[in-house]
């Protein structure tokens, strides 16, 4: 049994999020009343006499939940959430942008932000409805910064993320970045691989990244980057585990580097090729690498 509960502030991609899950063969609910919740869960998995019993994994149910709800419903969230049959697996998928991003995003579709009015402002009505959503955002057990994504990349990361997640165990993404574009804000743990050597300084690897061999080889031979990669390998060995005993649904790595092309990627890629035998989901994403307006600057 599987449920779950999709929020974020309006523009941040959460419509997109629903319709990649309905795909997947989730049974969808846009725009459910918060304080529904509980009621929903309870009867949408309880056993009937008059049909034929599905096998647990196939139910699949996912809600979205955002600041059109009752106020006073989103603030009592937790309550609400503690409710729902402990057998549930629930997961709660929280998506956000930066201010900038969804201020554009609202001026390019020209739609209308839910709380906006003549007396309150776009930017106004987006700083509330962060105020709204606290309570959700604060036990998402996934949170997801859409800035720098487009629709089909948002796609494919909720494909990966919570289509392809074995049952109730951890999922585990490792994920590389350029510090430049600021740390991704889905991050649970950031790793630092900026003092290690530059394949940006030798020009013959200056256009490559860390998935190319030349800059594979450099990087393997460097001393540093072996000892690097052996100690972030050795703490996550150590602690991935006790993460996943307090039944921690997602845990997203995050390397970075300056520019997010050579040493954070080469680093990420080792480290997911890792722990491909430690975690029944295993996923990579090279954030700058998706991103068709990257810098030359690493």
């Amino acid at each position: 049994m599987k449920l779950v509960i999709i929020s974020g502030r309006s523009g941040s991609g959460k419509s997109t999020a629903l319709n990649m899950l309905e795909d997947l063969g989730f049974y969808c609910i846009d725009n459910l009343p918060a304080g529904l919740l509980p009621a929903l869960a309870t009867e949408a998995f309880a056993p009937t006499d008059s049909r034929e019993q599905i096998a647990d994994d196939l139910i699949k149910i996912a809600v979205s939940i955002d600041a059109r709800n009752i106020p006073r419903d989103l603030f009592r969230f937790p309550s609400l959430v503690e409710q729902i049959p402990a057998e549930i697996d629930t997961n709660i998928i929280y998506l956000d942008a930066n201010n900038g991003t969804l201020i554009k995003r609202f001026s390019e579709t020209r739609r209308k932000h839910p709380l906006s009015n003549k007396d309150v402002s776009l930017q106004e009505a987006i700083e509330k409805e962060s105020t709204l959503l606290d309570s959700i955002a604060a036990m998402a057990d996934l949170s997801i910064d859409t800035s720098k994504m487009n629709l089909h990349e948002l796609r494919h990361l909720i494909r990966n993320r919570i289509g392809d997640k074995v049952s109730s165990e951890m999922a585990l993404m490792f994920q590389s970045f350029g510090f430049k574009g600021n740390i991704p804000i889905d991050s649970d743990l950031v790793f630092d691989v900026r003092c290690l050597p530059n394949p940006y300084w030798k020009v013959d690897l200056r256009k490559q990244t860390g998935l190319d061999q030349g800059v594979i080889e450099f990087l393997e031979d460097d001393n540093d980057v072996k000892e690097m990669v052996a100690d972030i390998t050795h703490y996550l060995e150590n602690w991935l585990p006790r993460f996943s005993a307090i039944n921690r649904s997602y845990i997203t790595v995050s390397i970075g580097c300056t520019g997010g092309q050579h040493r954070s990627v080469y680093v990420a890629n080792a480290l997911y090729k890792h722990f491909q035998n430690h975690f029944a989901t295993v996923q990579m994403r090279h954030r700058e690498l998706a991103n068709e307006d990257q810098s030359e600057t690493h």
